[in-house]
């Protein structure tokens, strides 16, 4: 006896086997040629707008997980507010430029860089983004994130180059670009410049000082009994190695100072701290203090 046959089990069309692996990549490809998205965008038309600006990954390699999930958590952000009411476009993009690009240029043209040009060079970097775009689209698009994959914004179009270089030369023109000092970090073995998230920094044992700063001005103006006194302004440093660009002391408006005469010359340091200090100097008989 089929004793299947005697049980109420409901019936549905839904196979025992979800197949998703066969299933997935053919959902995707449907919403593709069904121009999806389009027709999602063009509902969207004369909502409230929410722009999700993309920081764009670089053009150098395969997706990893931290790239994947990015677009993913940035997929389910720009669903949730065009399901909400608003114009929510979703437009990807790339950094095209860059050491993570150069790096790896560099190790496919090995000892043959020496024989190309700056401009040999650069044309081989861009060949090189324009590649892994391709591969990074196809592979975002797997994650089933929708977008305007076919018209990304990418760092090397000209057109995009261009828009920099014409906004900061209002910049340059209305007075907001100015030259100053700024720190550029530059990698020898690389010969080209960093920036600050390609920066890893290890771990630094350094002292702890106490560094002198001679006053250029006579403290008589201060007090009497300082005129004609070498004098300096004492602090305590953990970070030694900022010391050349160094600049400026600050003092704190409710901070009592003291004066203190070790007989060869005043200190100006806090007053609560005058005892430790001196005890840290090795000095341990002054000759006055106010």
């Amino acid at each position: 006896m089929d004793y299947k046959k005697t049980l109420n089990l409901p019936k549905t069309k839904f196979p025992m086997k979800a197949s998703l692996a066969q299933k997935e990549p053919q959902q995707l490809l449907d919403w593709e040629q069904s121009g999806l998205y389009g027709k999602i965008y063009k509902q969207m038309e004369g909502r409230p707008k929410f722009i999700l600006h993309d920081g764009p990954p670089y053009a150098n390699g395969h997706i990893h997980i931290g790239t994947a999930l990015n677009k993913i958590l940035k997929d389910i952000i720009v669903r949730s507010k065009q399901m909400a009411g608003f114009d929510s476009v979703y437009v990807p993009g790339w950094d095209c430029h860059g050491l993570p690009i150069e790096h790896n240029v560099d190790k496919e043209l090995g000892k043959a860089k020496a024989d190309m040009t700056q401009s040999q060079v650069r044309k081989k970097c861009r060949a090189y983004a324009e590649k892994y775009i391709d591969i990074q689209r196809d592979e975002f698009k797997r994650l089933g994130g929708m977008g305007e994959w076919e018209d990304p914004y990418l760092t090397m179009n000209y057109e995009y180059e261009a828009i920099i270089a014409r906004e900061c030369g209002k910049f340059a023109l209305n007075g907001g670009l100015y030259r100053s000092k700024k720190p550029i970090h530059w990698c020898c073995s690389c010969r080209t410049a960093l920036a600050e998230a390609e920066i890893e920094y290890a771990d630094e044992s350094s002292p702890s000082i106490f560094v002198k700063f001679p006053c250029r001005n006579d403290l008589g103006s201060v007090a009497a009994e300082l005129a004609g006194r070498p004098a300096a302004i004492v602090i305590w440093t953990t970070t030694p190695w900022t010391l050349p660009a160094n600049l400026a002391i600050a003092l704190y408006p409710d901070f009592i100072y003291a004066a203190v005469d070790t007989g060869t010359e005043i200190l100006i340091l806090a007053r609560d701290l005058v005892e430790d200090c001196m005890r840290n100097f090795g000095i341990t008989e002054l000759q006055g203090g106010g």
